[in-house]
């Protein structure tokens, strides 16, 4: 599932080794930071948040095949 988060951002910023993706277990979910470079957040979130809603619902798509819970939060 990391490596799913980490391929999909290093797709769409200009610097993909500043792409980090760091998991962490919170109670019976697993969260996903996902951190960029400054100059590549816009590209990562999109207008109006498209594109990170788009990333986000990819991820819980291949989250439910395993009965898992994720989040996936951009900093």
């Amino acid at each position: 599932m990391k490596e799913l988060v980490e391929i999909i951002a290093k797709a769409l910023v200009t610097c993909p080794d500043q792409v980090n993706v760091t998991a962490t277990t919170d109670n019976d979910a697993t969260i996903f930071e996902l951190r960029v470079a400054p100059e590549d957040m816009g590209k990562v979130i999109g207008k109006q948040g498209r594109i990170a809603k788009a990333i986000r619902t990819v991820v819980k798509a291949a989250a439910t095949r395993d009965n898992k819970k994720v989040m996936v939060e951009i900093i």
